[in-house]
């Protein structure tokens, strides 16, 4: 697997509501930033964002902008949209860094889904 196939693996979690699948997509040290610049640092926290991002309910979509795998390293970045009812609420373009895990897999070390707001 690519490091660009963590953002199909975060949409396809997301929109079913799988909080745990989520999860397991980071490292257990992992950080990832909160809208309003603060950071959740491991996996409790993160669960905590995640958890409190599906319980709204809506879908989210995402597309690949980039994704730059160097060795064991990957930059990535995204743009995604948050649905509810229909109509789109939310969005940004993402910066994250990934690491190949010794089973082949990638998973997040770092998460900014807020990088640049879009709406």
């Amino acid at each position: 697997m690519g490091a660009a196939e963590l953002h199909a693996k975060v949409q396809a979690a997301f929109n079913a509501g799988d909080v745990d699948a989520l999860v397991a997509l980071y490292e257990p040290d992992a950080r990832m930033f909160h809208d309003d610049g603060t950071v959740a640092e491991g996996v409790d926290a993160i669960r905590e964002v995640w958890a409190g991002f599906t319980a709204l309910g809506g879908q989210i979509a995402m597309t690949t902008r980039y994704a730059v795998e160097a060795e064991e390293v990957a930059l990535l970045s995204n743009s995604w949209t948050f649905t509810m009812d229909g109509a789109e609420v939310g969005g940004s373009i993402t910066s994250e860094v990934a690491r190949r895990q010794s089973d082949g897999t990638w998973r997040y070390v770092i998460d900014n889904p807020y990088g640049v707001p879009t709406s």
